[in-house]
């Protein structure tokens, strides 16, 4: 084959190239294969344990205050057994749309505690223990209430109903709106469909 004066030599090519790299280096020399592997050496456990310890301290408080955050927001991947589920979402809606008798039950409680302080026969003691009797016997009709409705609707949305949600829906219910977790989601009156 000829050679057309455009094709450069063998020995031209290669002192272009060397030309190339030269003025386009890295500029900084090779490392060597000594270099690399201290470079890529590090201990698989921290030799100082009290560091470890701190660290580990540290991970598990990071991972726990996001799971908390994700129960108490009701993300489903944080949520524990008893929490998750179609059904248990539609119960904890449907229980924080409505008002229940039993989140005063807490407070008729810790009301009678205070007043069983004063002497047995007075008014005050009988009035507190009255009260209390009264919410408690509220509580648990409404409960019966709120739980043959929970469960038509369950029924109806869903075909069947799981075993435990009735107790699900009444433990919910006594407990004050703020402190139930997962946080409600809804308010009052949305009731969901």
């Amino acid at each position: 084959m000829a050679r057309t004066p455009e094709t450069p030599t063998g020995a031209s090519a290669g002192a272009e190239l060397n030309q190339d790299s030269i003025s386009s280096g890295k500029g900084r020399p090779t490392p060597t294969r000594k270099e690399k592997e201290d470079a890529r050496k590090r201990p698989l456990v921290v030799n100082d344990r009290a560091e470890r310890r701190r660290r580990e301290r540290e991970a598990s408080a990071v991972l726990r205050e996001k799971q908390r955050i994700g129960q108490a927001n009701g993300d489903p991947r944080y949520l524990g057994a008893r929490d998750s589920g179609p059904q248990r979402k539609f119960i904890r809606d449907y229980i924080d749309a409505r008002w229940s008798v039993g989140e005063v039950l807490l407070p008729a409680i810790a009301l009678f505690f205070v007043t069983s302080f004063f002497p047995a026969e007075s008014l005050v003691v009988i009035i507190g223990f009255g009260l209390m009797w009264f919410v408690l016997i509220a509580s648990v009709i409404d409960i019966f209430i709120a739980s043959a409705a929970l469960k038509k609707r369950l029924a109806e949305k869903f075909g069947t109903v799981e075993k435990g949600l009735r107790l699900y829906a009444g433990m919910r219910a006594v407990y004050l709106r703020p402190i139930r977790l997962p946080k409600p989601q809804v308010k009052r009156g949305d009731f969901p469909e």
